[in-house]
Formats: C-alpha cells, structure tokens, sequence
C-alpha cells in the first residue's frame, strides 16, 4: 500500500474520525483526503461509514510493526563536557531520560521486543533490563568503529522493525501501530550537512544544495531489511567501519527506501551540550563536575558556555575548546584508565615548576586527584610542522633552553618500568612475532644509555611536534606536559624523531639542529638507542590500546619498527666499537 493511503488508514480506527479531521492531522487537503478515503473504499479497506471491513482489520493486523533496535553504544564525543559521567542516552530532559522515552512511546504503539545496542558505559544501561525488560546486545569495538557495526551486530532482526538512535527526543510519537513501506525520517529543515532531497511523492533524490535534514530513524518491512542486511555485511567484510549506517541505505546516488518527512519543530537530536541547554536549561545533566569546574574558575553561569568544539581525541584524554565571555578555553577530561599509568599529582608538581614560563600554556585549574585541567587558548596558533625545517629548529632551541634551566621535580620517568608496565596492562602475547627477540636487542642497550647519561633534567618525554604550538610571530610555546620528570635530556630528542617518522638521514638532521653541531659520535648513538626505547614503550602502548578496543593505525607498527631497527644499529655499533 502506497504512504497517502497508509496515512489515512492508520487514523480509520481511531473513533470513525471525520475526513476534516484526518486532513488536520495528515497535512493533506480535504479534497486529497476524500480522494483517498473513496480509494480506500472501492478497495475494501473500510466500509462506506469510514470503519474497517474484514479486509482492511487483517491488513492493520498484519502489518504492525513487530521490533526496534536502539543504537546507544558511542562515545557521543560531541556532548562533551557532559557525556563523561553518563551516556548520551541516558541524559535528561525535563527530568526523563531520552531513552526510557523512546521505549514508552515504542510500548505505547504494543512494541515490547526491544534490543539495544551499548558500548560507552554500557553498565549504566542495565537496569533497563528489568525496568522495561528489553535486551542488550554489547559492541565491544565502540571506541573504534561508528554505528554501522553497531547495526551490523542487530542485522538479523531489522525485518517489520524501527532503528532508532538513542540521542533523540520526540514531541509526539513517532511511531505507528500500521506500517508497510520503509522509510526513512527526515526533518523539513535544510542543511548543507544532507545531500538528501524529499519529493512530494516521498522519494529520495540525490542533491548538490542543501538537503533535508537527516534524523536517524527508519522503519524496514521484510524485503527492505534483507537487503540492508546483506549490505551491513558487505561493508563489515570489506573493514568500512568508520562508515554509518545510513551509508548502507546509500547505493552510489540512490536511496534505497523513501523517506518520510516531520517537521522541524516536532523533535530535537541532543548531539551536544548546547542542545540538550537550548531544549531543557535545568537538566540535571547540565550540573556536571567538568561545568561546575568551569563555572568555579570562570566565575560564570553555566548559560555564558558555548561554541563548545570537541578537539581531537588524544591517545591519553578527551579534550574540547569553549567560548566564555569573548575568550576560548580548553578543558581536559583523563581518558578512561589514565590513572594507570599518570600520577596527576606528579603532573601538577611539574606544572608548578613551569608555570611562570612564557612558553607553556596558561593553566586556570588542575585537579591533582583526577587530572581535570582548564587552561586558556592560545590563540592564533598552530601544531608545528615536523616537516618544516625551520619550525623544527624553533622547537628545538625551545626545547634546548628548556633542558638548559634544570628543573627539578620528585618524578622520575623510568622508561625501563614503563616499558615492562604497557607489557603486563596489554595481559597477552605481543602481536608481533619476534617481539622477544626485539625487545632483547632493545634491552641490550641499557647499559650503554646508562653510561652516557651527561643532562639528567626535567624532561618533557611526549615532547612531538603537536605539542610545540607556533603563533604568527613564530613564538614557540611547548605545551602538555603529564608525561613530565626528570631524564635524560637526550630522550626528548628521540621521541620527537620517532613521533615524526623521520628516517636517519632526518633524525641526523635533528640531532645537528638541537646541539647546533657540537655532539660526538656516542651521544649521536645513544639518542639512536633512545628511539630503539621509546618504539618499544609506544607498541607496547599501542597493544595495549588496542586491547580495547582503539587502533592507532600505521603509528602502532613505525613504533615498532624503530625498536627493531634502531636497537640493530646501535648493537651493531657496540659490537664493532668494543671488538
């Protein structure tokens, strides 16, 4: 049955509804609605009084939506600074939980067989079991994959059934007891973020202006859901994982299904904090310890935050920017698990060293007990460019003097420990199989590094080209610093090399920049063996990021590679210098 006829249908039972009414309801004209109600007549569906005949009773009752899958397992990386104490769906608005509202509006239309697909604080939707006694189906990749494998997880219970994303809150129902078509939800808002237009007769056409809004629910009848699933598969297979899953309903310029348009103002997408502010300002949600840190130091109500854009996410924290008053901050939340291997007490004791330091940045606040840090912007720069040799040199006469002033702080950084420390938070085999054979080479080095130590200072240790920043003056500032303590001050200058991929003739390079030519041959090769060190420590870091779920791509392997190599060319040289 065609989507006009459907829509009239769905209100016949609703109490012999008068033609003006259904017309009031549908959108559609009194003359279109007679129209379709004649249709409906001449085709059995409802008898000459407007009721339902037999015909059209075994159609409504065939055709009723049997199933709904939520997609609750992301980050929502973009609802920082909320999201670090709970989910996205689980965020309240006007004291209700976005979720829990969808499955009551899902209930109300008699669906009850609901599975929700959780990742990110998974824990905190358990007791959705009992209270509403849905299931849950867990992506254990959630921090690496986007919804499409979320989906793809669900795939063999898309038939007769709504996906519904979990971030969404609806005025009215959304949902029917009557469907037969699929569709997709779209708003009647434009936006250059949709290359999706909807036409008068419901199809989807492909568009280079801006399109309709993209809302993220669907309804898949059986043959729609079949194709969807194959195609779910499809992209699993072929390792599409940072696709969504609208992208499968995409086949180059076609839309598979049509669509199905609301108005604007008849939901909201609560993607981010300014949007859960902007529909419930006194959401419990809003009270978070990262708001109430930044109202504290700002001395600022909550409503003066905005243009809040989350920063690239670190392999250590998640960060975002924010305006207030005419001014940006960054705030710093510890990424799950930080405090393994990151005493934030210790940060906060090299962060008093520094602080009066015209090259770091500006701090306002830091928790010595979590590691929550707000610090200013600063403005009109950016990362330095490993590439560009006079950035590098800047960055290294920065980090010359640095190593020049002697700081001195209770941490030392064992890159030894930290080594066998990443290895036993990995708990498994390494990946690579002649991992004992190089992290023996690499061992080998001790000694060597150990007898050449000349410069034991303060030491930056994540000193990479991101974190040297250059303003429009080419001032170098040189910024994060949790990693800090006292080390060989060779050891910077081997993880900016590592960190920059630089091959020997680049590393060379490097050295002859940061001791303006004045160095001998050892301290050329114990720099070789730093990066021999520093490779192991990164893989055995990335393998154990991994082990949760996050892949660091080709860096996991260049780390890796620096062990092997490196420590080759430094035995190798020890061999020949002590035959």
């Amino acid at each position: 049955m065609d989507i006009d006829k459907l829509s009239v249908l769905k209100l016949i039972p609703k109490n012999q509804i008068s033609q003006r009414s259904i017309a009031q309801i549908s959108n559609y004209s009194l003359g279109k609605v007679n129209q379709l109600v004649n249709q409906l007549k001449r085709e059995e569906y409802i008898t000459s009084d407007s009721g339902l005949t037999s015909k059209g009773k075994k159609y409504v009752n065939s055709h009723h939506p049997q199933q709904a899958t939520i997609l609750a397992a992301g980050y929502g990386l973009r609802m920082v600074p909320i999201n670090t104490e709970e989910p996205k769906g689980l965020l309240e608005v006007h004291g209700e939980p976005l979720i829990e509202r969808i499955i009551k509006q899902l209930h109300e239309v008699g669906i009850t067989d609901i599975k929700i697909v959780v990742g990110f604080m998974k824990e905190h939707y358990e007791y959705l079991i009992d209270e509403y006694n849905v299931d849950l189906i867990v992506n254990p990749y959630y921090a690496a994959r986007n919804n499409v494998y979320s989906l793809y997880l669900a795939k063999d219970r898309l038939t007769n059934g709504y996906i519904i994303p979990c971030d969404i809150w609806f005025k009215n129902n959304p949902f029917s007891t009557l469907e037969d078509p699929s569709w997709y939800l779209f708003s009647d808002k434009l936006t250059v973020h949709s290359q999706w237009s909807i036409s008068k007769n419901f199809k989807v056409r492909y568009t280079k202006e801006p399109g309709n809004r993209m809302i993220g629910i669907a309804y898949l009848n059986k043959a729609d859901a079949k194709v969807l699933s194959n195609r779910l598969t499809e992209m699993v297979q072929n390792k599409h994982f940072d696709s969504f899953w609208e992208d499968a309903l995409a086949n180059k310029k076609q839309f598979l299904i049509n669509g199905r348009v609301i108005p604007n103002t008849e939901h909201a997408e609560i993607n981010s904090y300014e949007e859960l502010m902007e529909l419930d300002s006194h959401s419990d949600h809003l009270k978070t310890e990262t708001i109430q840190i930044i109202e504290n130091t700002l001395k600022v109500d909550k409503a003066k935050i905005h243009d809040i854009k989350t920063l690239k996410k670190g392999m250590t924290n998640r960060s975002f920017s924010f305006m207030c008053q005419g001014k940006r901050y960054i705030m710093r939340i510890p990424g799950e698990g930080t405090e393994k291997f990151i005493d934030r007490r210790e940060e906060y004791d090299v962060y008093q060293q520094i602080k009066n330091e015209p090259y770091t940045e500006t701090v306002l606040y830091l928790n010595p007990g979590n590691g929550y840090k707000l610090s200013e912007f600063l403005e009109g720069t950016r990362n330095s460019n490993p590439q560009d040799w006079q950035d590098v040199t800047d960055s290294m006469v920065l980090l010359r003097k640095f190593h020049q002033e002697q700081y001195q702080v209770k941490r030392s950084f064992d890159i030894w420990k930290q080594i066998e420390f990443y290895e036993k938070l990995r708990d498994a085999p390494s990946a690579y199989r002649d991992f004992a054979l190089t992290k023996d080479s690499v061992l080998k080095l001790k000694p060597f590094i150990k007898e050449n130590i000349r410069q034991w200072c303060l030491c930056h240790i994540d000193a990479n080209a991101d974190n040297f920043l250059v303003n429009k003056e080419r001032k170098i500032f040189l910024i994060d610093w949790e990693y800090a303590g006292m080390q060989d001050s060779d050891l910077d200058i081997a993880m900016y090399a590592i960190y920059a991929g630089y091959d020997k003739h680049d590393f060379d390079k490097l050295i002859d920049i940061y001791y303006q030519g004045k160095y001998d041959e050892v301290t050329r090769y114990k720099i070789y063996a730093y990066a021999a060190v520093g490779g192991l420590l990164w893989s055995n870091w990335c393998e154990y990021k991994q082990s949760l779920g996050l892949d660091f791509g080709e860096y996991s392997i260049a780390q890796y590679r620096y062990a092997k190599e490196y420590s080759k060319l430094v035995n190798r040289y020890l061999e020949k210098k002590n035959a």
